[in-house]
């Protein structure tokens, strides 16, 4: 019995990983420049919903309006810095993996930079502090030894006296 549950298991696992299929977009282009022109762009162009994949790699219904719309446009015509243009319009600067450095990105440029900054800051802050503290504790443990020669030179000097 227990073989048989693990085979429907086995058997509803495939079935559902097959059902997965991508969409295959169809579209026919005038000549094979364009074709490969609308594909590279397609891949410069970051997905709007899943963010982290581009048109070409992304299986979300948006991405696949988006690469059919950018090979459309392709296809009429239009250069590459029209069709970002007109991405960047719709969507903003964020569909694009390389935004430009604008005063609405210094965030997204400069924060790697800050990170690493504060980092370097905290591991100096750190290493001061572990240094400052070793040195109060040599200093503390070479006050005490010195109280403790004084203290004896002190007991030897009243032996003498005492014995004179």
């Amino acid at each position: 019995m227990k073989k048989c549950g693990w085979f429907w298991t086995s058997f509803l696992l495939l079935m559902s990983t097959l059902g997965q299929a991508g969409i295959v977009d169809t579209y026919q282009f005038k000549n094979s420049e364009d074709r490969v022109r609308a594909v590279e762009l397609a891949k410069s162009l970051r997905c709007p919903q899943c963010q982290n994949q581009n048109l070409v790699e992304s299986n979300s219904p948006i991405a696949h309006d988006l690469r059919i719309e950018v090979y459309k446009m392709v296809d009429e015509g239009q250069t590459n810095q029209q069709i970002i243009d007109s991405m960047t319009a719709r969507f903003g600067h964020f569909v694009l993996y390389k935004p430009p450095f604008q005063w609405t990105t210094l965030i997204l440029w400069g924060l790697p930079f800050a990170l690493l900054l504060f980092a370097v800051g905290l591991m100096v802050r750190y290493a001061r502090r572990h240094t400052l503290t070793e040195m109060e504790t040599e200093s503390a443990e070479s006050v005490v030894e010195q109280q403790q020669a004084l203290q004896q030179l002190l007991k030897q000097v009243e032996q003498k006296e005492k014995e004179k």
